[in-house]
């Protein structure tokens, strides 16, 4: 009767470990979204100011 109850507490304690992994994996994953949404931002802010150098530095008619 030992080791079936054993077996048993090991497969329970198994299957909370890997749910408590799990979550972790899943916190990670939304702040890594976060983070990739936020950089793609603050990316396509600077693509229009370099955009707007660039439309200024054509109409001016001067180059590098």
């Amino acid at each position: 009767m030992f080791w079936p109850m054993t077996a048993i507490v090991l497969g329970f304690l198994g299957i909370a470990v890997l749910g408590v992994l799990a979550i972790r994996v899943f916190v990670e994953a939304r702040r890594l979204g976060s983070q990739v949404a936020r950089a793609t931002q603050q990316i396509s802010q600077a693509a229009y100011g370099l955009e707007r150098a660039a439309t200024g530095l054509a109409r001016s008619g001067e180059s590098l």
